[in-house]
């Protein structure tokens, strides 16, 4: 049918009543179709894991009480969610995954352990066009509101334009009331120094806390680091082709068969 809605899928990895995917959900019913898939509960840094080991439960839910939106809480990761959302509950083959909007940064080396990413490239696995949001501000009170023009125009053009195949998008956002614009960027080449900070229990047993400090070694233009603490939204277009092209000539001098 040619004047059929967009059919998106929603997820996320801060837990389906997390404000930013409650914000992302608000948008998206304007521009479409919405259903939710997200975990039932926080599943932060947990990357691109599946479930294996343990039952898979998701079951109807009602957060916001809108008559046209179907929402599903799963007990599994973001990727489950797009999974399951996929090969189980969705009719037909969604339009679009949008995941977020993420209580935190995803910018540069942050990327490789997003929940919220590994999401949308679940979905660009599966040839579903996706977009990755997030903000770069960690409460739960975050102020979601400036993003929402943003959200929304770049949604439009993804619904509009499509993604080659193999690439989804991750936009990030500052935590500023007025976002300057959105910059096509490259993600910064930066890393974490981890810190563990060692404790006891009540019972002697060691354990550990991780900590770190965000250590980003690029200078150089147009990444999205720059764009971000220059107060603009960073657009990075990533793929899950993890495949180093520029090396395979080299590696093949190599005596591994002689």
């Amino acid at each position: 049918m040619e004047n059929q809605k967009p059919l998106i899928l929603v997820t996320n990895d801060d837990g389906i009543t997390a404000p930013g995917i409650r914000h992302l959900i608000k948008i998206m019913h304007t521009l479409g179709e919405v259903v939710v898939v997200a975990p039932d509960r926080p599943q932060s840094g947990m990357g691109h894991a599946i479930t294996i080991n343990d039952n898979l439960y998701c079951d109807p839910t009602t957060i916001d009480k809108y008559s046209d939106i179907k929402e599903f809480s799963c007990s599994g990761t973001p990727t489950d969610c797009v999974k399951i959302a996929t090969q189980e509950i969705l009719k037909r083959k969604p339009d679009l995954c949008v995941s977020g909007i993420n209580h935190g940064s995803n910018s540069s080396i942050n990327v490789i352990y997003s929940g919220t990413m590994s999401a949308a490239v679940e979905a660009g696995v599966e040839g579903i066009p996706a977009i990755g949001f997030s903000l770069t501000d960690y409460s739960m009170e975050a102020d979601f509101e400036p993003t929402t023009k943003w959200v929304k125009k770049i949604t439009k053009e993804v619904l509009n334009n499509g993604l080659p195949k193999g690439v989804v998008l991750n936009v990030n956002f500052p935590a500023i009331d007025k976002i300057k614009g959105a910059k096509i960027c490259r993600q910064a080449k930066a890393r974490w120094q981890e810190q563990f900070d060692k404790r006891k229990n009540p019972q002697g047993r060691d354990y550990y806390w991780l900590a770190g400090e965000f250590i980003n070694e690029d200078e150089g233009p147009d990444t999205d680091v720059e764009a971000l603490d220059a107060g603009y939204a960073s657009i990075v277009p990533i793929q899950f082709d993890l495949t180093a092209h520029h090396f395979i000539d080299e590696i093949k001098t190599w005596k591994i068969n002689g």
